[in-house]
């Protein structure tokens, strides 16, 4: 039988994919994945606690697809790039990537309840960024400093995303990126 925390989790990650969190009420919430908001706030503190959770959790299943990329010796690292990045843009992300960004907007603020989203916010990602550049031939005292370059360029690029809807326009930039920076570290 599955946690009853995970369960409720798995639901508010469903439902803010669906239909994202605008001015989302706990009991709102509660009433769409079916439990109270009593319960919300027993398993999570608040709703900040709550939606802190949905980041995080978000946040480690797009490691895992990073982690689980196809690096196949037929394929560039280009192409591997480019299938991360569209899994990223796709739609089925976007209400997600709004909510990372007004959490984070807000943990920097020092906003109760969203400030443990800043733990591991950069070095969650630099280890598994780095273990891939090492899978594709980067030396090893450069990858760091390459992860932490690729994770700003795609959060920028993400930013832009979620203001301006604009999925050609962030994609062409990045296939800029690539075409610019990555060709001189990864061949």
């Amino acid at each position: 039988m599955p946690d009853p925390k995970r369960k409720l989790l798995e639901a508010a990650i469903d439902h803010v994919a669906r239909h994202g969190v605008g001015d989302l009420s706990l009991r709102t919430l509660a009433a769409a994945i079916g439990t109270s908001h009593r319960m919300l706030i027993y398993h999570f503190g608040s709703k900040e606690g709550l939606l802190v959770e949905v980041v995080r959790e978000v946040e480690a299943r797009q490691r895992a697809v990073l982690a689980g990329l196809d690096l196949g010796a037929d394929r560039s690292p280009f192409e591997i790039a480019r299938e991360f990045w569209r899994h990223l843009t796709g739609e089925a992300l976007r209400h997600n990537e709004r909510l990372f960004f007004e959490l984070y907007g807000q943990a920097l603020q020092g906003r109760p309840g969203t400030t443990e989203m800043l733990d591991g916010i950069i070095d969650d990602w630099l280890a598994p960024m780095a273990e891939l550049l090492g899978r594709l031939g980067v030396d090893e005292a450069d990858r760091e400093s390459h992860a932490r370059l690729g994770l700003a360029v795609t959060r920028g690029l993400l930013l832009d995303l979620v203001t301006t809807g604009d999925v050609e326009a962030v994609t062409a930039a990045m296939d800029r990126f690539l075409d610019r920076y990555a060709r001189g570290v990864l061949t």
